[in-house]
């Protein structure tokens, strides 16, 4: 037989927080914590089925007159205006001018491949292969690769986390969008940013805005915690709305996995804000083409379930209900953790974990640190020293904080 053809194939490195995962699912330690998992868990460290959307999967299990026919390419109607509709306000006057649109996505992660497509292909003209893609420093890392295999050439970082003092670097961040050349293409965190739980603050945006106004440059939204960073939606979508207040067109990828816990549904959606009605309609009509040959029809269930909740009041107050609660466990967490280090004497500030805020925190712990956790406590963390504070609990809340002051006093 001859080679195989695909014996040129390198093995590619494993995407690191599954890894992560893989890795503490072997370690037979009773000790081990997993701080690594971006999702939601109990006190009791498992997954958690809100209790709204159990109801929700009921009335939709017994509902006669749903079948299984492909929906619209563009997705759930009801969906997406009532996605578009939590991310913008109920009363938004670029809704009732009509110009905004959206598209049902594979998640969070579809929703940002599709506007990347699309702006790659038709933004500020056509064939954008060398705009600029600004990322943060850090960022979620599926950002670059994202932009990356939609074809963009020029995938750049600006200034967001300041080392020293754990927290937002404004200047740099603005001094970035300055010198970006006009046009480039601004990723945003909409909250709780992923990794550093650090947001720019409202009046901070308000300047982020005015020169990214200025410097005609395009905000490209990405929203996968609304409600679950703060537990209130309203606060959490005030970037996006203020932007919006102030004329931008813009993309907003929206997640609905944490804040519905619907991870495995890849409940996804692409709100677009344009000039006018017309406009949208028209770049509607090319993300439809895409869409066409990326996925063809994305699927009904996971979209029901956030349509149904999302239409009717009473539901809609039950499910507020249900993300007040995963984001009250997060605060607590967080609180309980910084009041430990700083009763243990640990070296360091720690106000930085109760002034982040979503499910992660940018712990500052370096690699070193990072590796001690890992290797001798069994505490498993992304090698950034970002944590996910659902992964603790009240049972081992000791234990990590015992271990985070021997790795900051041990390991320098």
């Amino acid at each position: 037989m001859a080679a195989s053809i695909f014996a040129a194939v390198p093995h590619s490195p494993p995407v690191a927080v599954f890894k992560l995962t893989a890795d503490f699912r072997e370690d037979s330690d009773s000790r081990k914590v997993n701080l690594g998992v971006g999702a939601y868990r109990t006190d009791e460290g498992q997954p958690w089925v809100l209790p709204v959307v159990k109801k929700v999967e009921q009335m939709i299990a017994n509902d006669n007159s749903l079948n299984h026919e492909y929906l619209p390419i563009l997705g759930l109607p009801e969906f997406r205006a009532n996605a578009s509709r939590i991310a913008l306000g109920d009363d938004s006057p670029a809704i009732k001018e009509k110009r905004v649109g959206s598209v049902q996505c594979l998640g969070g992660t579809g929703a940002l491949r599709i506007g990347a497509d699309f702006l790659r292909r038709w933004y500020n003209g056509n064939n954008n292969t060398a705009t600029p893609v600004y990322v943060s420093t850090p960022t979620w890392e599926n950002h670059n690769s994202v932009f990356m295999d939609a074809g963009f050439k020029d995938i750049r970082t600006y200034h967001y986390w300041d080392a020293a003092k754990r927290g937002l670097d404004l200047q740099g961040l603005l001094n970035d969008m300055e010198q970006a050349p006009e046009f480039s293409i601004f990723i945003l965190h909409a909250c709780a940013h992923n990794p550093t739980g650090t947001d720019p603050t409202p009046e901070q945006w308000k300047q982020i805005a005015a020169v990214m106004k200025r410097r005609s440059l395009f905000p490209f939204f990405d929203s996968a915690y609304q409600g679950f960073a703060s537990g209130s939606l309203d606060k959490d979508a005030w970037a996006v709305r203020y932007f919006v207040s102030e004329g931008f067109e813009l993309f907003c990828a929206q997640s609905f996995s944490k804040n519905f816990g619907l991870y495995n549904e890849r409940v996804g959606n692409l709100t677009v804000v344009g000039k006018d009605a017309d406009n949208v309609q028209r770049v509607l009509s090319q993300m439809e083409k895409i869409v066409r040959t990326t996925w063809s029809n994305p699927p009904s269930q996971g979209a029901r379930i956030v349509a149904t909740t999302l239409a009717s009041p009473q539901l809609f107050d039950e499910w507020k209900g249900n993300v007040k609660t995963m984001a009250d466990r997060v605060l607590l967490m967080r609180s309980e953790l910084r009041s430990r280090l700083e009763a243990l004497g640990t070296p360091g500030t720690w106000n930085h974990i109760t002034e982040q805020i979503g499910m992660f925190s940018f712990t500052g712990l370096n690699p070193k640190q990072v590796e001690y956790m890992v290797k001798e406590k069994h505490i498993y963390l992304m090698a950034s020293g970002r944590i996910n504070m659902c992964g603790l609990t009240t049972k081992n809340l000791d234990y990590v904080a015992k271990s985070i002051h021997e790795a900051v006093t041990k390991i320098q």
